[in-house]
């Protein structure tokens, strides 16, 4: 039963981790919402009236069809109709950003780090490994280890993932209430999501690494105790 925990707990931590690391390295975190399109078709059909047809469709195509995406390191706008993609890197990692972007980077950064050690401590843990076999308290602590180290990335994971996600609908927010609309509106993208699902992921396998885990193990320990005092 502990060695079917420890291999599912693996699975999970190794799909979320990839989950952290294609948030962190992806550039979807802000995408266009749907809301500015529906503000673009309404300022397009204002021009139509006082301005010529073919220049109001023309105002209209290209809003449609752009997709624009926000991600930690550069901003892409991708051509729906031929596929070309056209990013802007940022400044260098030495250059001001905004706080959003800096505290976001530095969160999803240390969860990828602890995540990938958590999952290097968690193999040589599992019991199916042949490394330190003769002494299963050992790998067992490993085991323990590892879930506690992926439990503190996951945190970190979230807390990166919230603070971007709340903080654009913060910046979202103000300008609705004040009224403002400087062409686009942004929204959460699937890296957002991407980011908060590979930390979820890497919390349940860091309960399934400690208290389950801690459960069945205390359980067999417990049974064969009880066989030992009936032998």
């Amino acid at each position: 039963m502990g060695a079917a925990l420890q291999v599912t707990a693996f699975g999970l931590a190794l799909l979320s981790t990839l989950f952290l690391l294609l948030a962190t390295c992806t550039d979807c975190w802000m995408v266009n919402a749907d809301d500015s399109l529906e503000v673009s078709r309404e300022i397009t059909r204002k021009v139509s009236r006082v301005g010529t047809f073919k220049v109001s469709r023309a105002i209209s195509i290209i809003l449609k069809v752009s997709h624009k995406c926000r991600g930690l390191w550069r901003e892409c706008v991708t051509n729906m109709q031929d596929g070309v993609r056209t990013c802007d890197q940022y400044d260098s990692i030495l250059a001001d950003h905004p706080v959003k972007i800096v505290v976001t980077r530095t969160l999803m950064i240390t969860a990828d780090l602890l995540a990938g050690l958590a999952l290097a401590t968690l193999i040589l843990g599992l019991d199916c490994i042949t490394f330190l076999k003769e002494d299963p308290c050992v790998k067992l602590k490993m085991c323990y280890g590892a879930g506690v180290i992926l439990g503190a990335g996951s945190i970190l994971g979230l807390i990166g993932s919230m603070w971007y996600a709340v903080d654009v609908y913060m910046e979202r927010a103000m300008l609705v209430s004040h009224n403002i609309f400087l062409g686009v509106h942004y929204d959460f993208g699937w890296s957002c999501w991407l980011g908060m699902a590979g930390s979820t992921g890497c919390f349940v396998a860091s309960v399934l690494l400690t208290c389950c885990l801690y459960a069945c193990t205390g359980n067999e320990q417990v049974t064969k105790g009880m066989g030992h005092t009936h032998g």
